[in-house]
């Protein structure tokens, strides 16, 4: 492993990691992976979240009805994975909810 793994720390900008002890390299490496599946969760319900207000307003409601129940699965998924705290999930379920009645 000789090559400089890049992790977000505290700090914004760049920030690199150079473990010393065998077992930190394997974490940093897990970190990492568990990182970017959690990545992928978030911008997931981001992506579905912009898809049914994009439903909402071209006014299709069978669209907005089903991208709804797919956003709110795609929470749900999330949070079970830890990738979304529970009340970071209900607050978008809730904000979602409201966005499907207003139409």
């Amino acid at each position: 492993m000789g090559a400089l793994l890049r992790s977000r720390g505290p700090r914004r900008g760049r920030f690199y990691v150079m473990p010393n002890i065998k077992q930190q390299k394997k974490r940093v490496r897990t970190a990492t992976r568990e990182r970017l599946e959690n990545l992928r969760y978030r911008s997931t319900v981001k992506t579905l979240t912009r898809r049914l207000q994009t439903a909402v307003a071209e006014g299709d409601e069978q669209r907005a009805i089903s991208e709804h129940r797919e956003l709110v699965r795609a929470i749900d998924r999330a949070t079970s994975r830890r990738a979304l705290h529970r009340n970071t999930a209900a607050r978008k379920k809730a904000q979602a909810a409201r966005l499907l009645s207003g139409s």
